[in-house]
């Protein structure tokens, strides 16, 4: 047996629902950050991070179905 054999492998699916699950995470932190900061140019910093965040996760999230589809 080679040491081959005994690797995980991780796919192309694999990897998108990690991004997709690492992005949802950014978004609630963000949108938790920007509710807690007091600081109004900070706050909005965090805002639009979530926002962008969410764009992220999105297209993530369309391409995680995407994939799943054509398998």
């Amino acid at each position: 047996m080679s040491t081959l054999d005994n690797e995980v492998k991780i796919t192309t699916y694999d990897r998108l629902l990690r991004a997709w699950e690492n992005s949802m995470e950014l978004v609630r932190d963000y949108e938790m950050y920007s509710k807690r900061i007091e600081d109004d140019q900070v706050k909005q910093v965090f805002r639009k991070f979530a926002e962008d965040e969410g764009m992220h996760a999105t297209k993530l999230r369309e391409m995680l179905l995407d994939y799943r589809r054509e398998q």
